[in-house]
């Protein structure tokens, strides 16, 4: 007979991000894990198979709560402008209130684990071009509405205003002055005019 579970494997993967994304992935050993998400080591194995295929989970999950917030956003009926805005806005206050200046989940593992790691290059690759993907449609919206000019090709502000966002995740890992943040947004923003 299979025995029952005795966690919450959401709460788990919730654990799971935050050791990962506070020691990092090679900075994380299975007792870090095993004593941080309060499972024994057998269920550990049982249910991810090993700190890899956890930290996978992790990454999923996180990326999926990302994306809800921006699609969420970008899929509103805003003006052009405005929708950027708050995305950016969304993006600099989850980093200016973390405390620790754990910077991007996401970013992180790019740096440290995707040069090496084919499934989590993918993975970075796919967030990457969902996120700049919301730029774009964002853009030509605004661009057709005649908010946002067309002397720039809509895709090409959009991976402007990404690589922006990956500068800002970046940046928060050595800073929390809001004043640094608000100057990009206005100066990203300038850039749509």
């Amino acid at each position: 007979m299979a025995r029952t579970k005795d966690f919450d494997e959401n709460e788990v993967l919730g654990k799971a991000i935050d050791i990962f994304w506070h020691k990092g992935y090679n900075g994380t050993s299975m007792q870090d894990l095993v004593d941080g998400l309060g499972i024994s080591r057998s269920s550990l194995y049982d249910t991810y198979g090993d700190k890899h295929t956890l930290f996978i989970k992790a990454l999923e999950s996180y990326q999926n709560k990302g994306s809800a917030k921006v699609c969420a956003i970008a899929n509103s009926a805003a003006p052009a402008k405005e929708v950027i805005k708050k995305l950016l806005d969304l993006i600099t206050g989850e980093l200016l209130t973390d405390q620790k200046h754990k910077g991007c989940f996401m970013v992180n593992a790019e740096v440290e684990v995707a040069p090496h790691d084919k499934e989590v290059s993918q993975m970075v690759c796919a967030n990457d071009q969902q996120v700049e993907d919301a730029f774009y449609q964002v853009i030509k919206k605004g661009q057709e509405s005649g908010e946002i000019s067309k002397r720039q090709d809509a895709m090409a502000l959009a991976r402007f205003t990404f690589n922006t966002v990956k500068g800002i995740r970046v940046t928060a890992k050595s800073t929390t002055d809001k004043a640094v943040f608000d100057d990009i947004i206005r100066l990203t923003l300038a850039m749509l005019d």
